[in-house]
C-alpha cells in the first residue's frame, strides 16, 4: 500500500543558518497588548512570560485559520508575531479592527528586524531543549522549535542591524523541507481559511490552549476537539513529483473528491519533495494517495514526529 508509514527522514543531520525571507514581524505595543492578543488567538498570552513563545492561530468566526504566528514578547509591553509575510497586510488589517479602546498598537515590525533559523549545531547549546522555550542571546531572541528528525532547530530574531547569526550558510529551500519534516505548519496564503487548527495538529504542537477565554472561532474549535468529531489531521507525505501548497489530495477510492489539501510543502536536498497533507483520517488507512488529480503522482505516507492528541 502506498499509504503505508515509513521513516520521513532518511538524510544525516544538517547543520547551518538560513535567512528567511519569507516571514514577517507584526508588533503589538502597548498595555494592554497581551490581553489583546489573548482575546483574539488560540494560545495563551495573559501568562506570556519572557522566556518562553507561543504558536498559535488566528481564526475566523467559523474556526477557520486566517493565520500563524510564532509569537513572544521582548519586553512586559512589546509582543512580536512572526508569520508569513504573504498573510502579513490582510493579518495587520483584521487584527487592527478589533482593538478598539484597548491600549495597543499594531505595526508591520518587518523591516525593523533581521530573521534566522538555526540549524544542527547552530543552536546555541544554552537554548533549553523544549519547544517554544525561548532566550535571550547577544541582542537576538531565540526560540526553540520542534526538530526535524535527529536535527535541531530554532528561530533567531535581531535588530536589522545586528550581526548574523554563527554558522555556515543553509539554503532557504532547505530551511522549508526541515519545517515540513518537523511537521509544524505556518499557514500561508494558498489555504487561508481552509483548515480549523486542528486540522493541522495545533491542538498537538502547542498551538491551542483549550483553558483560556473566547477568541474568534472558539466555540467552533472547542467543540471540535471535545465531541470526538476530528475527521481530518495533518500527516507527512514524499513524492518524487514537485508538490506545492494548496495542491488537492486524492485516494484512489474517489477520484472525483479530494481527501486533503497541501499545507506545507519542501524540496529534499538528495531527492524528491515532502510535504504536510491535512487529509481525512480514513484516507491514511490504506490505499494510493496521490496529488493533484486521482491518476497523479502517487504519495508515500510518512511517520509523524510527535504524537497526536487523543480526542476528548
Amino acid at each position: 500500500m502506498t499509504s503505508s508509514v515509513q521513516n520521513s527522514l532518511d538524510a544525516v543531520p544538517m547543520h547551518g543558518v538560513a535567512r528567511l525571507s519569507r516571514l514577517g514581524v507584526i508588533r503589538v505595543m502597548g498595555a494592554d497588548a497581551s490581553p489583546f492578543l489573548h482575546g483574539q488567538l488560540t494560545q495563551d498570552f495573559a501568562l506570556l512570560g519572557l522566556g518562553e513563545a507561543r504558536l498559535a492561530a488566528f481564526c475566523s468566526a467559523k474556526g477557520r485559520m486566517l493565520a500563524s504566528f510564532i509569537g513572544f514578547k521582548l519586553t512586559d509591553d512589546e509582543i512580536l508575531l512572526v508569520c508569513n509575510r504573504d498573510l502579513l497586510p490582510a493579518t495587520l488589517k483584521r487584527l487592527s479592527m478589533f482593538v478598539l479602546r484597548a491600549k495597543a498598537k499594531i505595526s508591520d515590525a518587518s523591516d525593523d528586524f533581521q530573521l534566522w533559523g538555526l540549524a544542527g549545531s547552530a543552536v546555541p547549546e544554552a537554548l533549553p531543549e523544549l519547544a517554544w522555550s525561548k532566550f535571550e542571546s547577544d541582542g537576538a531572541q531565540v526560540v526553540r522549535l520542534y526538530p526535524a528528525g535527529d536535527t535541531p532547530r530554532a528561530l533567531w530574531l535581531a535588530p536589522a542591524s545586528q550581526t548574523m547569526p554563527a554558522g555556515s550558510l543553509l539554503d532557504e529551500r532547505d530551511w522549508n523541507w526541515l519545517e515540513v519534516v518537523s511537521g509544524v505548519t505556518m499557514l500561508s496564503h494558498p489555504v487561508v481559511e481552509a483548515f480549523v487548527p486542528q486540522m493541522l495538529n495545533y491542538e498537538s504542537v502547542g498551538g491551542v490552549n483549550f483553558k483560556k477565554g473566547c477568541y474568534p472561532g472558539q466555540e467552533v474549535v472547542a467543540r471540535s476537539q471535545f465531541r470526538g468529531t476530528l475527521k481530518r489531521r495533518a500527516f507527512i507525505v514524499h513524492s518524487a513529483s514537485p508538490l506545492e501548497v494548496g495542491q488537492p489530495v486524492f485516494h484512489e477510492t474517489d477520484a472525483e473528491q479530494p481527501c486533503g489539501t497541501v499545507a506545507a510543502a519542501g524540496e529534499r536536498p538528495h531527492g524528491g519533495w515532502d510535504a504536510i497533507v491535512s487529509m481525512q483520517t480514513s484516507a491514511a488507512v490504506s490505499g494510493r494517495l496521490s496529488a493533484g488529480a486521482a491518476d497523479g503522482p502517487t504519495l508515500q505516507l510518512l511517520a509523524l514526529p510527535y504524537p497526536l492528541l487523543e480526542d476528548i
